[in-house]
């Protein structure tokens, strides 16, 4: 089955990416419940349920910091194997930006990992990426040094945003990069300022920009995270969805598929100690 699609830096694109929090144990919820997920998916095999009904809906490219949990790479590969369909990996790894010889020698080495693990996109993570942000001057100091290596290891490059201010000065300075992250969902979860306002900025980015955390860590529905972030974005942008559990990544593709075709999401009703309520419908 198909799922509507973008192009980022000449590559199509799956408008939902598959996230990886949910699999790796960063639940932005606690400690519990980071335990119950790395619990779930300590092997691949559980994963690789997760991975397949994305793959089977059209859903092809899967982000995160590749190599930090062998389980995912594992189930990455054993999924493609499974199916017969390539995932396009789209990795955020945590580079050495100091200034000098040998922490360069040692980004350049996290970026040749980073191909090595087959990646297509190699987006800096934001905490990395963020230690070179000068306001003052409006500019990411060297950044050209760390995409340029980007380049040179096979892979598109991009920027992991949640500092909003990398996608201006990035555009103002016409860095070379091919899209970016950021934090985008209708509780302003982690947003570091208000929802209209990187709003806008995403809306006049100059590339496609990949939205993350749209049910706010599971602050807020599936119906009413996805919705929201589906009417507010463009056509090109995307929108970074995790899941437990295959039901779960059913529900959302549902609810997706449904804001497309301007339809109700065909979904189970929740259940209720007493499911005989006039208040459920019919």
């Amino acid at each position: 089955m198909s799922f509507p699609r973008t192009t980022v830096g000449g590559v199509s694109l799956p408008r939902m990416l598959i996230g990886t929090n949910w699999l790796a144990g960063w639940s932005h919820r606690s400690p519990a419940a980071d335990k119950m997920i790395k619990n779930l998916h300590a092997e691949p095999k559980s994963i690789v349920d997760v991975l397949q009904v994305y793959l089977d809906n059209g859903i092809d490219a899967l982000m995160g910091p590749m190599g930090r949990v062998p389980a995912i790479d594992k189930a990455v590969k054993q999924a493609e194997d499974k199916t017969g369909k390539k995932i396009i990996i789209i990795d955020t790894p945590i580079v050495n930006v100091s200034d000098s010889a040998e922490a360069r020698a040692e980004a350049l080495a996290t970026f040749k990992r980073s191909k090595s693990l087959d990646s297509t996109f190699c987006l800096i993570h934001h905490s990395s990426v963020e230690e070179l942000v000068d306001k003052n001057a409006r500019k990411i100091k060297r950044l050209d040094d760390y995409t340029k290596m980007i380049r040179d290891c096979g892979m598109l490059p991009g920027l992991s945003a949640h500092m909003p201010e990398l996608v201006t000065y990035s555009d103002e300075n016409g860095y070379d990069v091919e899209t970016y992250i950021q934090i985008y969902n209708c509780l302003g979860f982690l947003m570091q300022i208000e929802i209209e306002t990187i709003a806008s900025i995403i809306h006049n980015a100059k590339k496609p920009v990949m939205t993350i955390k749209p049910m706010a860590a599971g602050r807020c529905t599936p119906y009413v995270g996805l919705n929201f972030a589906w009417a507010t974005l463009r056509d090109c942008d995307m929108v970074t969805v995790g899941a437990h559990l295959p039901d779960e990544v059913h529900e959302n593709i549902e609810i997706s598929r449904a804001f497309f075709e301007r339809r109700y999401p065909d979904l189970e009703k929740r259940a209720s100690p007493n499911m005989n309520q006039s208040a459920f419908g019919s």
